[in-house]
């Protein structure tokens, strides 16, 4: 049975950190492109930053140079440091796992920025 498991979230100022982590199992991790999408109220569901299997990052443009993917196979969990955060990053964040079979997605976390 797969599942991924997100945390990390909470509520922060605008220009505070967080990091995500998202916990994966029952999937070869390492062979995996790990992904974090986000989705606010009204809005669909959008691509924040991935990381593939050999560790090739790319990111929205709207989180770039403040957002890092990365991810530890020992550990078959993904991160994502999320810094210089604002208003509207505010979403509830997924990790999904893509793999050879299929799609797997978390239950996603909750990140509110506000003062």
């Amino acid at each position: 049975q797969v599942q991924l498991v997100e945390s990390g979230g909470g509520l922060v100022q605008p220009g505070g950190s967080l990091r995500l982590s998202c916990a994966a199992s029952g999937i070869i991790f390492s062979s995996a492109a790990m992904g974090w999408y986000r989705q606010a109220p009204g809005n669909q569901r959008e691509l924040v930053a991935i990381i593939t299997s050999g560790g090739t990052t790319n990111y929205a443009d709207s989180v770039k140079a403040r957002f890092t993917i990365s991810r530890d196979n020992a550990a078959n969990t993904v991160y994502l440091q999320m810094n210089s955060l604002k208003p509207e990053d505010t979403a509830v964040y997924y990790c999904k796992a893509t793999t050879y079979s299929a799609n797997y997605w978390g239950q996603g976390t909750q990140v509110s920025i506000s003062s």
